[in-house]
């Protein structure tokens, strides 16, 4: 009886513990899937449960309605995995979520836990707003993230946008797209790689090599933003932008479609095509509705003329457009006088804070073939085959092809070296055809081989001067003329020096040397045989003679620094400085050495 007694003891407690153990097992399995949210069946007209190897399927058929959490899904017909807590779903699928997000598609595979869906055959998501499709995609009911793959395209307003791969935030807006990206909108086309594009906001974001074009522009780049509803750009790699003749590229860039500003920094390229115009430079700031235009950080400007090109560096530039009404800032004829110095003294200071801005429009046309005008100044250098210059400020409009050095200038043409006042250049396309110098005219040639130092001289206070080929023939002085020259025989060898005055005097070339000289009214002549000239003291009162600041090449406007002997200056100050005060005893050590 005993035995007995202990054998039901053992075996109630092997059943208490399995009993304890069963629990403890079932309650551990209840609070791992505490927290998912399984799928309800909310309706259908058909409802078969299926065992199957992967667990129990509940099989719906017709006017299916599904929840899980606030989400409902509906559709034709379902299978649900209760273990898995998954969905299958076939026909006229739709989710619908709080705050108007919808999807719809022909099947929808549901992973319930995680809630992802994936949806194929004629997919679209809503949010109310902007609406995407696709033929399959992968959406998140949690972040509320569409991502496909297979091709899709978003519509948001008037702005519809498409690509191979892609993903769309309904919460944030925010969409990224990527392979064969075209965005078409009735203000601008996009053709991209990689771009993002928020549909609210409606800013586009670059990732990859993209082109922009509206009605006015072409736009490229691979980096940077465009504010569609502003019309307002920013682009941090390299990019261009082509508008009607113009085009400008540089490392980075701003642009403003309504205002027609743009800023163009590092590495600046600007082409005037209609005008055949060309600028270099590391800053620009250009307007394309009133084409005003102003550059800086060493600009270099070329123009291209048939079979030349004329080549302008100053430490600023600025362009515009002739005005349509009578030029108030230049003397179109051949008289400059002290107040248009003024006026383009005033010009410069204001050149320095300009903003370019709408012109009225009696003054300024965006017609690209009108003609332009430059204004440089601070250190100009140009340079061409032909002609060569150097002067504080320059000013050049392509209305009556003049252009006019001021503030020291000299300018060279072949062996002939001119300086005054100031200087007037007239072209016709890439030829010299006059120069006119209208107060303090000086011009000097060299005669023979450079160590002889014999200069033909002429100086007046007007000088006039005419050239064929780029090559000056004739020469007017007037009034007060002086000549020194070196006159030779049939075989080339020199007979002496002549000095010349009369109040005016005419000047002929030949083979770029002085060949005649005519004297008019009040002339004074004399010849020394030259044997008995003493060459040093053959200068005229205004001699100068400056080859050394004669531009030689066109790299050397690129690599012109005018402020490298005042660097160079400073830092040997600095130098000497540090040396002074390294030489100097502490004042503790001035103590100790007396004690």
């Amino acid at each position: 009886m005993i035995s007995y007694i202990k054998s039901l003891t053992n075996a109630l407690c092997v059943c208490l513990l399995l009993f304890v153990n069963c629990t403890t097992t079932h309650g551990q399995q209840k609070a791992d899937t505490s927290s998912k949210v399984p799928v309800e069946i909310l309706s259908s007209t058909m409802f078969q449960a299926v065992q199957t190897d992967s667990g129990m399927l509940n099989k719906l058929i017709g006017n299916v309605a599904l929840k899980q959490g606030e989400s409902l899904m509906y559709c034709d017909s379902a299978y649900i995995n209760v273990d898995k807590n998954n969905v299958q779903a076939f026909s006229n699928v739709v989710i619908v979520q709080p705050g108007g997000t919808q999807v719809e598609s022909e099947y929808l595979r549901y992973v319930g836990n995680t809630r992802k869906a994936y949806l194929r055959s004629n997919v679209t998501l809503t949010d109310g707003e902007t609406t995407l499709w696709a033929e399959e995609l992968e959406y998140d009911l949690g972040t509320k993230i569409g991502v496909y793959t297979m091709g899709g395209t978003l519509q948001s307003q008037t702005t519809t946008l498409s690509s191979n791969t892609g993903n769309y935030h309904v919460r944030t807006k925010d969409a990224r797209f990527t392979g064969e990206v075209f965005v078409t909108d009735p203000e601008y086309d996009v053709v991209s790689e990689d771009l993002g594009y928020n549909t609210e906001s409606k800013v586009v974001r670059f990732y990859g090599p993209s082109i922009v074009t509206n009605d006015k522009s072409e736009l490229r780049t691979s980096s940077g933003t465009w504010d569609a509803k502003n019309e307002v750009g920013h682009f941090v790699t390299r990019s261009s932008i082509k508008s009607g003749e113009q085009y400008v590229e540089s490392d980075t860039m701003d642009y403003n479609r309504k205002t027609g500003d743009g800023i163009a920094v590092g590495n600046v390229i600007a082409l005037d095509t209609a005008q055949k115009m060309t600028l270099y430079c590391g800053y620009v700031r250009y307007n394309e509705i009133t084409r005003q235009m102003l550059s800086t950080r060493k600009p270099v400007m070329k123009q291209v003329t048939d079979n030349d090109s004329l080549y302008m560096r100053a430490d600023t530039f600025f362009a515009a457009p002739v005005p349509l009404k009578k030029d108030t800032t230049f003397v179109s004829d051949s008289t400059i006088t002290k107040s248009s110095t003024k006026k383009i003294d005033s010009l410069r200071s204001k050149a320095k804070n300009v903003v370019p801005k709408a012109a009225p429009l009696d003054t300024v046309s965006s017609d690209s073939t009108r003609p332009r005008y430059f204004i440089g100044y601070h250190h100009v250098l140009v340079y061409s085959d032909s002609l060569q210059a150097r002067c504080d400020s320059i000013s050049y409009s392509q209305a009556d092809s003049v252009m006019r050095l001021m503030y020291d200038p000299v300018a060279w043409s072949r062996n002939s070296q001119i300086t005054g006042d100031t200087i007037l250049l007239y072209m016709d396309s890439s030829k010299l055809e006059k120069l006119y110098v209208p107060n303090n005219a000086f011009m000097v040639s060299q005669s023979g081989p450079p160590k002889a130092q014999l200069f033909d001289q002429t100086q007046g206070k007007t000088l006039t001067g005419y050239f064929e080929n780029n090559t000056i023939t004739e020469m007017v002085v007037e009034p007060a003329a002086e000549a020194i020259y070196y006159s030779t025989d049939e075989s080339g060898a020199y007979l002496g020096a002549n000095q010349a005055q009369s109040e005016r005097m005419k000047v002929y070339f030949k083979n770029e040397q002085v060949n005649k000289i005519v004297l008019e009214q009040e002339v004074k002549q004399t010849m020394t045989p030259m044997q008995q000239v003493n060459i040093p003291t053959m200068r005229l009162s205004r001699f100068q003679w400056l080859a050394e600041k004669r531009p030689q090449s066109v790299q050397e406007l690129f690599l012109y620094d005018p402020y490298a002997d005042q660097r160079k200056e400073l830092a040997a100050d600095e130098e000497r400085k540090g040396e002074t005060e390294e030489g100097k005893t502490p004042p503790d050590d001035k103590k100790r050495n007396k004690r």
